[in-house]
């Protein structure tokens, strides 16, 4: 039998979800959170964000100092090869898994997520241009039904997110060259019915940003 959650428990899960909605938006890797800055940005006490943050570091989404604070990692080379590679494994999988599910009121969705994308970067909007290709993407592979791998398609995103919002600036004048946006094939593909052809958008779509933005970042070195 599963205890119930006490509420040191929920608050701790509640610092958790808050913490790790901030590492997904406007952080950058070297980005430090101390325990008393995240208690005052989110109106908590220290204890669960303590909590918390040892989770995230657990995790590995977080480095834990001496100090007691908690710094965004940047990663080397090979470990963002590495996650790119999982991403290239596990994101089309969810997305061959989802496609048959996909109902007419999600395909609206995800038009609306490729108008928001396209008006955002005619905009040079990095926040808006973020939202839209979260939310395109995992409208897509909520529909797989895999609690499981979407757990880790999340993990690998909450890794990911602080680099492609440090190159948010280059991602927005690659638009159109070197790391280009397969989110309209994809979504007509599969309103066509042809999955694999979405699939193999999506791994262009993630490959050629993987080697741009390994040309383009700063990475830590591997021997650090």
């Amino acid at each position: 039998m599963i205890p119930p959650v006490t509420t040191a428990g929920a608050l701790e899960e509640d610092a958790y979800r808050l913490i790790r909605a901030l590492i997904n938006g406007d952080f950058t890797p070297d980005s430090k959170l101390s325990i008393r800055g995240v208690c005052a940005a989110l109106s908590l006490s220290p204890m669960p964000v303590r909590a918390a943050l040892r989770r995230l570091v657990n995790e590995r989404a977080l480095d834990a100092k001496p100090s007691g604070t908690a710094v965004v990692p940047r990663m080397t080379q090979r470990e963002f090869s590495e996650l790119t590679a999982m991403r290239l494994q596990l994101e089309p999988l969810a997305l061959m898994l989802g496609a048959p599910h996909l109902k007419p009121a999600q395909f609206e969705r995800l038009d609306a997520f490729v108008a928001q994308h396209e008006a955002a970067r005619l905009a040079s909007d990095p926040t808006g241009v973020r939202q839209a290709d979260t939310g395109f993407l995992f409208e897509i592979y909520r529909s797989s039904g895999s609690a499981l791998l979407l757990s880790f398609i999340e993990s690998l995103w909450l890794r990911r997110s602080p680099m492609f919002w440090e190159a948010r600036w280059a991602l927005l004048g690659s638009s159109l060259g070197r790391a280009p946006h397969r989110h309209k094939e994809i979504m007509d593909a599969l309103r066509q019915g042809q999955p694999d052809l979405a699939r193999d958008f999506l791994v262009e779509e993630i490959r050629m940003a993987g080697e741009f933005l390994l040309e383009a970042m700063r990475f830590r070195d591997a021997t650090d």
